[in-house]
């Protein structure tokens, strides 16, 4: 069959996004797959799929597939790019709107120089809720790597992250310890591997390792876990600019139970149609 896709990326963080609202679209794992295979498919780090809602709450529903086929529960640059398809694509005319994930509802806005803002939810750290494998919350948890014990902090950001201080991400082991990470069996859904170089109060570096994706060049919910551990720790404050390598997103957190908010762009690179 023939599908209509749009190729949209956020940082370099690139997705393909599927109209699921006009068409009825009922892929495989393994379809899915082919789709982000970068040699014999499109190529994309994430699929979105946009359908409508089952949440009377909602205007529409978002799913998120990884380049190997597996579902996920949540994607900060995709969400960015969710709100920049629905609106170029005729689907809304809200410049504000409430979207349904796998683990509850985002409410993203089209800001009027073209960037997106998503309130992405208030982190969560019981373990349990990550899910990770500890007795109880920590700010920070040893965690064995091989002969190595590295410090992480487990938090979720409607999708598991573990995050690592390290003194320079340029050097920081992300091709050996991000699977590692990724696989360790105290993270029972697996995990995304975050390692973050504190620049300053207010600006961090970061290269995350993606769960089912490899290391992209920036990840929304990666840099969202990033800061609330760095404030969790007292070594950032409640704004912070995070630098991936494909650009930078504005990070906010007043602590407690609010809301994480994230700032940054939204890109469609092209329109296509590909027989799968």
């Amino acid at each position: 069959m023939k599908l209509r896709f749009t190729k949209m990326q956020g940082l370099g963080n690139d997705f393909v996004v599927l109209d699921g609202v006009r068409q009825h679209i009922q892929l495989s794992r393994e379809q899915y797959r082919q789709l982000g295979d970068r040699h014999f498919g499109i190529g994309c780090d994430q699929i979105l799929l946009v359908e409508p809602p089952s949440n009377a709450e909602a205007d529409f529903r978002y799913r998120i597939f990884n380049a190997d086929g597996g579902e996920v529960e949540q994607c900060g640059n995709g969400s960015r790019c969710f709100v920049r398809f629905v609106t170029e694509h005729g689907l809304t005319d809200k410049r504000e709107i409430v979207v349904e994930t796998a683990r509850g509802l985002i409410r993203p806005r089209l800001e009027e120089d073209g960037s997106v803002t998503v309130d992405m939810g208030r982190p969560r750290f019981t373990p349990a809720e990550i899910p990770f494998l500890a007795e109880q919350d920590q700010v920070c948890h040893p965690l064995q790597l091989g002969d190595q014990t590295v410090l992480i902090s487990a938090v979720s950001m409607g999708n598991p992250h573990a995050v690592r201080i390290v003194e320079d991400v340029d050097t920081a082991p992300v091709a050996t310890q991000g699977p590692q990470i990724e696989s360790h069996p105290r993270f029972p859904a697996r995990v995304n591997a975050g390692f973050m170089q504190i620049v300053q109060r207010d600006r961090i570096r970061l290269r995350v390792y993606e769960r089912g994706a490899g290391e992209t060049l920036a990840c929304g919910t990666g840099a969202c876990a990033a800061v609330v551990s760095g404030i969790r720790q007292g070594l950032l404050d409640a704004r912070v600019q995070v630098q991936a390598r494909g650009g930078q997103l504005i990070i906010e957190w007043a602590g407690d139970s609010h809301p994480v908010w994230m700032t940054g762009p939204a890109v469609t690179v092209f329109e296509g149609e590909i027989e799968i």
